[in-house]
């Protein structure tokens, strides 16, 4: 007999942060990452609500990343009973425990200082690694017996997956299921993929995102389901521009890095453009410890490098060039700024919603030989936003700061697809007719219907963009 399943959109519709999915399936629950709402503040009211389901009664949670809007309430959950097992590749596994206790960090600051209550405490942090164990790429995880779990590489960041769940194999079982020559699961009913976000690809330092060939449904995401980026050699223009007419007007570039894996590929492209001669020769400053932990664990997992950075890897430290400093220390830090400009420093967080760039614009948003730098998405309400729509003076840490600063946006090294290649990835997903439906999720309004559109318009796919707390009953 087949099964029917549930899946109901607990978080991730109607905005790009706070990824939380949960399908029931042959008496289990499996949620599908459980992400911070992102855009202003850590401890806010959304943030604090409690879950929609009973979290004691989670069988699994599958965590397709490491970034914070996929992981940042795993410790609430915990707190408030979860007690199943936690599911990723070992690489989200590592990150996962930095940037949960970064995180922990900033609750804890901003607790401080508004006196809110703290979303969650460090021995609950400490809980949930505990329940955390690990999903290789491409290995077949039998969740009950008619339920099985199967990753691929999302190519997003190191150690990105997407789950594709497999519900009722038939008579054999799932102890005799098959992987075929397409890496294809053979003898099963229904088939939820889960994408996670979805890589850029091709990346400076990453493989590929895999195809998805097999899906009955797919959960999909569609940060820029509504525009595309820049091409590769447009955006190492642009990027160049940027610093070396900042280096002209003798200012300081200050770029909103996010710690995990935009931060990665740029130190990548500087050390490429330092070898080749190609900017101006100017201090610059790593100001995050989270990244340079971060950094530290994509060096130790090479082994997920794209052919072409390993091979670069292996002769010399590809995120290492002359005049790079990684600021760990506080100190070290504020020192930065009795540095002479011309300067760049990259720092967290990539929203401005925290960390010491804050500091930074702070002390250089007002000088008009400055410039900020975006590269990373900017979600509505975030003070990031805020300033690349134009503001002229913004409030960090309580105080008004006027904007003189140059305000440039590179798209191009974003770590999603756009909106061609979102759709590209959902054709070769209806090339086996197997495809019934799109589930549109993780972007804001905007962005998800326009890529609804474009999948029913060009593709024929029956595509929806869920609305929080909809379910639907999958057969």
């Amino acid at each position: 007999m087949g099964q029917s399943a549930r899946l109901t959109f607990c978080g991730g519709v109607g905005s790009v942060t706070g990824a939380n999915f949960l399908l029931e399936a042959a008496g289990k629950k499996i949620l599908v990452d459980c992400g911070l709402v992102q855009g202003s503040r850590f401890a806010d009211e959304e943030n604090h609500k409690s879950f929609p389901y009973d979290p004691s009664s989670i069988d699994y949670l599958l965590v397709t990343h490491a970034h914070i809007d996929h992981i940042g309430r795993i410790p609430k959950l915990v707190s408030e009973g979860f007690r199943g097992k936690i599911l990723s590749t070992p690489e989200t596994r590592a990150l996962a425990r930095l940037m949960l206790e970064d995180a922990l960090k900033l609750i804890e600051e901003e607790c401080r200082t508004t006196g809110a209550l703290p979303l969650y405490e460090r021995k609950d942090v400490s809980a949930a690694l505990s329940l955390w164990s690990d999903v290789q790429y491409h290995e077949i995880l039998s969740l009950a017996p008619d339920v099985s779990v199967y990753a691929k590489d999302a190519g997003h960041i190191l150690g990105s997956a997407m789950y594709n769940i497999t519900i009722d194999a038939d008579e054999r079982g799932y102890e005799e299921t098959r992987i075929n020559a397409d890496g294809e699961v053979e003898g099963r009913k229904m088939r939820i993929v889960f994408t996670g976000d979805l890589g850029n690809s091709p990346t400076p330092i990453l493989r590929d995102t895999e195809e998805i060939t097999d899906a009955d449904y797919l959960v999909m995401e569609s940060v820029y389901g509504d525009r595309n980026h820049e091409d590769r050699d447009s955006r190492r223009r642009h990027l160049k521009d940027v610093i070396s007419d900042t280096v002209k007007r003798k200012g300081t570039l200050i770029i909103p890095a996010f710690s995990l894996e935009k931060t990665q590929v740029l130190l990548y492209e500087f050390h490429k453009f330092e070898e080749a001669h190609e900017i101006p020769v100017v201090p610059v400053f790593l100001d995050s410890p989270l990244a340079i932990e971060v950094t530290k664990v994509y060096q130790a997992m090479r082994d997920n490098f794209n052919d072409k950075a390993m091979a670069e890897d292996a002769r010399e430290d590809i995120f290492r060039f002359p005049r790079l400093k990684f600021t760990a220390h506080s100190e070290e830090s504020k020192a930065i700024l009795n540095v002479p400009a011309p300067k760049i420093i990259l720092a967290g967080a990539g929203m401005s919603n925290g960390g010491r760039i804050m500091h930074h614009e702070a002390n250089y948003l007002p000088g008009s030989q400055n410039t900020i730098l975006f590269v990373g998405y900017q979600a509505a309400g975030s003070l990031g936003r805020q300033i690349q729509d134009g503001a002229r003076e913004v409030t960090i840490n309580g105080q008004k700061v006027a904007v003189h600063a140059q305000v440039e946006t590179i798209s191009g090294y974003s770590s999603h697809k756009d909106s061609d290649h979102l759709v590209e990835f959902a054709s070769r997903a209806a090339e086996s007719g197997a495809l019934r439906k799109v589930f549109v999720v993780m972007g804001e309004p905007k962005s998800a219907l326009f890529l609804v559109q474009r999948l029913r318009d060009y593709l024929g796919i029956d595509a929806v963009h869920p609305s929080l707390g909809e379910r639907v009953e999958l057969a």
